[in-house]
């Protein structure tokens, strides 16, 4: 994890934002470790687990704006964020292709993603004797992508910026064009 997350905070740093806001938030994991890796903005979370927000804001104090709910419920509001972050959320979203156009309505500029990148993710948790009976399949993995079916599914709405190797894991900096 320790790589995963330097290389997010690489691409962060990149895009050189303000604000942010992390879609799928979580306990906060991210929003922890990119503060702790030196990005200085302005953060904000949703997620749908109020348990999890509970965790989040004891991780990362009350300077965080941390929202409970349903991220397709609350875009398309006045609020932009300079980069908005979805780290590992992807692959457990009925229909990602809804997601698309609620990642672009909280962006004013740029986006980081990342999935797992499959099948490698998927083999690597059967040498770990995780899953085996589902072929080290996550049992809420509802999405599967490779790193290269992964690009071309978010260049059909974005600029790819930056897609850094990231071992077992896809990850993208999305720009935002009209």
């Amino acid at each position: 994890m320790n790589r995963f997350y330097r290389r997010a905070s690489e691409m962060v740093k990149l895009a050189n934002p303000t604000s942010i806001i992390d879609l799928g938030c979580g306990e906060g994991f991210a929003m922890s470790e990119l503060r702790s890796r030196g990005v200085s903005a302005e953060f904000s979370g949703i997620d749908f687990s109020e348990r999890a927000l509970q965790d989040a804001r004891g991780r990362l104090g009350e300077d965080v704006q941390l929202i409970c709910g349903d991220v397709t419920d609350l875009a398309n509001q006045d609020s932009k964020y300079d980069l908005v972050l979805m780290l590992e959320v992807l692959e457990h979203i009925e229909g990602p292709e809804q997601m698309l156009p609620v990642l672009r309505s909280f962006s004013a500029g740029y986006i980081l993603l990342s999935v797992p990148w499959e099948p490698f993710f998927r083999g690597l948790n059967l040498l770990r004797g995780k899953n085996v009976r589902r072929w080290g399949n996550d049992p809420e993995h509802v999405n599967h992508w490779s790193r290269r079916s992964f690009r071309r599914w978010v260049e059909t709405e974005f600029e790819i910026v930056a897609s850094p190797g990231v071992f077992p894991w896809s990850m993208v900096l999305l720009k935002v064009t009209q």
